[in-house]
């Protein structure tokens, strides 16, 4: 997308000038629930008076998802295979390759205005940076060693790929976002080609020992807020009310 200049890096904005970020805990959902949800909360931050920036954890499973960087020859599964599995395969309107959705592996969807991120609209290189980084800061709580390739989007391990990133933009707002394996069964995870070298990998298999979706959900919320400069962020579960469902409030915590 293009060479990050150390101009994009520069905030437009102080931090304390940054809208709140709101976070919501959106459970265990269905892929096509989860691309609706995006889609509408793309919608919802575009307008300078909208929602402001809006970050989703959630579970998807029983699907892969391919964006416009892969193809269905990555997902080594005939039709009756994905009929026995119980999973759907569907094309999203995301950055990034084919990647399968199971138990155990984090969500996560950021959508905001570039200019409510602190960064210019055409920060497109400065955001995915800034995004990775939190995705590295989330794992290294765990004790766990990211790297990140350069020229490559995601994050990876000795297991492989830990964290996709499949990021949409439009006109100044990004949508979508990555996906943090945890503790998934790599059964299926075996069976599509997100990256060149392969399928991803995990957390638990790099640490060899169990890891908890819950302590990483954390993690990213508080690695998202460091990255990008949040001074206060609210929390919330279940999804924005009318992005792909209903809401359930939740509580409060101003950073």
């Amino acid at each position: 997308m293009g060479m990050t200049s150390a101009e994009d890096f520069t905030f437009r904005k102080t931090h304390d000038d940054l809208r709140p970020l709101s976070v919501w805990l959106g459970g265990r959902v269905s892929l096509d629930e989860a691309v609706a949800s995006s889609e509408r909360l793309a919608w919802e931050v575009s307008e300078p008076a909208g929602r402001g920036p809006t970050l989703v954890l959630s579970e998807i499973v029983g699907a892969i998802s391919i964006g416009r960087g892969g193809s269905r020859a990555d997902v080594s599964l005939s039709e009756d295979d994905l009929r026995q599995e119980g999973t759907v395969v569907r094309f999203v309107g995301r950055g990034g390759g084919a990647v399968a959705h199971v138990e155990g592996q984090v969500a996560i969807g950021l959508h905001a205005r570039l200019e409510d991120l602190g960064l210019s609209p055409d920060g497109v290189g400065a955001y995915l940076a800034r995004f990775q980084q939190a995705l590295t800061g989330a794992i290294r709580t765990l004790r766990c060693m990211p790297v990140v390739r350069p020229g490559v989007h995601g994050v990876f391990g000795r297991s492989g790929l830990l964290a996709a990133v499949g990021v949409a933009v439009r006109r100044g707002v990004v949508s979508h976002g990555g996906y943090l394996n945890v503790c998934p069964s790599m059964r299926l995870l075996h069976r599509v080609r997100t990256t060149a070298d392969g399928p991803m990998g995990s957390i638990e298999a790099d640490l060899q020992r169990r890891a908890r979706p819950a302590d990483v959900r954390s993690a990213i919320v508080q690695s998202v807020v460091d990255a990008f400069g949040f001074t206060r962020t609210n929390i919330h579960s279940g999804l924005p009310h009318g992005a792909g469902g209903g809401s359930r409030a939740g509580r409060r915590h101003a950073g």
